[in-house]
């Protein structure tokens, strides 16, 4: 078993969802299974459907006949539902964001307090690394992906001084890039300039709000009427 956090909002998220004992319930960020394993204490003939397309968050997968582990994004809920005949469902739970084992994992290059290679690819099967884009993504599309997922103050200047820097060599490591980017930042606001950095580069990298748009389009579908769907953001984007 992986270890994580126990997640947040735990009981408030899952007293939103009103659960039925004989409802099927859909845990799209399945992860530890702390949320998974709540809604299956008060599930007693339903199932629990769970996505996730960290394979690493698969080695939390627990024996219960109620569950079901998908080891896929959540933007194909419909689609693996229909196959599992499992429509319509009583109610959604998305926990959005990185999970907490995912940050404290140095090689998964999701947190600037290590120093690890630029990766942070939720599915590691994926091709696309944070790496790629600081490395080939001309300055105006970093401009954007700063500006826009990262609501970055000075993300022209940003792209500009990746630009100029990375025709010395290729950027791969979180330290490589916190070096050569040190002169866009204010000293006193290092740490959240970063996070800022990093949010946008991960969005990017895993596609997140595109997967996100098409998660809440086809929850219409996939909900019953009068079903719930609970969700927990972390970021104005995801709003």
């Amino acid at each position: 078993m992986v270890k994580y956090h126990e997640p947040v909002m735990l009981y408030e998220s899952i007293q939103q969802l009103n659960i039925k004992p004989t409802g099927n319930y859909v845990d799209a960020t399945f992860g530890g299974g702390g949320h998974t394993r709540e809604i299956i204490k008060k599930v007693s003939s339903g199932k629990v459907i769970a996505f996730d397309q960290d394979k690493d968050a698969l080695q939390n997968e627990f024996e219960d006949e109620r569950l079901i582990l998908i080891n896929q994004n959540f933007r194909n809920m419909l689609q693996q539902l229909k196959y599992q005949n499992l429509l319509p469902v009583s109610g959604i739970l998305a926990d959005l964001g990185v999970s907490s084992y995912q940050f404290d994992k140095p090689e998964r290059g999701f947190s600037t307090r290590f120093d690890a290679a630029l990766d942070m690819r939720m599915n590691t099967s994926q091709e696309l690394k944070a790496s790629d884009i600081i490395n080939t993504y001309s300055p105006d599309q970093l401009q954007k992906i700063f500006s826009e997922y990262g609501e970055v103050h000075n993300a022209k200047t940003l792209a500009q001084t990746i630009d100029e820097n990375r025709g010395r060599g290729s950027i791969e490591s979180i330290s490589q890039f916190k070096d050569i980017t040190r002169p866009c930042v204010n000293t006193k606001n290092e740490n959240q300039y970063y996070a800022k950095v990093f949010q946008a580069l991960r969005i990017e990298v895993n596609d997140e709000l595109n997967a996100l748009k098409e998660f809440l389009v086809q929850c219409v579908d996939v909900l019953e009427e009068g079903g719930r769907l609970v969700v927990i953001s972390y970021h104005s984007l995801e709003d």
